[in-house]
């Protein structure tokens, strides 16, 4: 698939929204804002020069092309995208050192006959754009998978509350502190945040708006350190319904 990154930097682009704040919408980012979230994302996944991006998610999305792709096109990176195959993706996979999944090509993925062999030691996977379910960090972990699970939005871009996953006994603290029915948001911060009667509201330089923005999420807020309120887990309960 050919992109004209540089005419996308330059200019802005639009990204299609799901849909979860309303009907589904075109939302335009300017240059600007491309710059800030390519920061962002280049940070919480350490990406580097030296890495190679296998995309495989749409690119008409904030997942397919501001999570990895754009930034590390900014980089000189090595990039690969094409359409995702549950069938194919871990040889295709294999040679590269990051992708982004959602939780319905995670499940495709480890359905596979090969997933029982699979090894992803020092391969980093974001997953998002969906709850994601526990099983999911614990088996991508299990096989040698740095695993980003990551919460964002069209409009603040798609790498902005995350938690970093690197081996199970991290993933079991985190599962048991977590309240009933909920699933990880995230106590990585790429934005200001805030919580107002379980409702999630954000702001910063990969936001569209420049006020606080109701995300519509419904989140339980913990701390890791309650005496304290010190470092804040948030957990992800669903949308609100009006």
């Amino acid at each position: 698939m050919e992109l004209n990154f540089n005419k996308i930097l330059k200019e802005g682009c639009k990204i299609s929204s799901s849909g979860t704040t309303g009907d589904p919408k075109q939302i335009f980012r300017t240059p600007d804002n491309l710059k800030a979230c390519n920061e962002v994302a280049i940070d919480c996944q350490k990406i580097t020069k030296n890495s190679s991006i296998y995309t495989c998610t749409r690119m008409t999305h904030a997942g397919g092309l501001l999570l990895q792709s754009l930034p590390a096109y900014t980089l000189g990176c090595d990039i690969t995208i094409e359409k995702f195959n549950a069938f194919s993706f871990l040889k295709r996979f294999k040679g590269h050192t990051h992708t982004f999944l959602s939780p319905a090509m995670c499940e495709a993925v480890m359905n596979t006959k090969g997933f029982i062999q699979a090894d992803f030691t020092g391969k980093i996977i974001a997953m998002g754009s969906d709850p994601i379910p526990w099983n999911h960090i614990y088996e991508f972990v299990s096989k040698g998978a740095t695993v980003i699970a990551n919460w964002g939005m069209s409009e603040i871009g798609p790498c902005t509350i995350n938690t970093t996953f690197t081996n199970k006994d991290q993933i079991d603290r985190y599962f048991e502190y977590a309240p009933k029915d909920t699933t990880i948001l995230g106590d990585t911060f790429y934005c200001d945040a805030k919580v107002e009667n379980n409702k999630l509201f954000v702001k910063g330089p990969t936001c569209i708006y420049e006020d606080w923005f109701e995300t519509g999420d419904l989140v339980e807020q913990k701390f890791m350190r309650p005496q304290l309120r010190w470092n804040p887990l948030l957990y992800y309960q669903g949308r609100k319904t009006s």
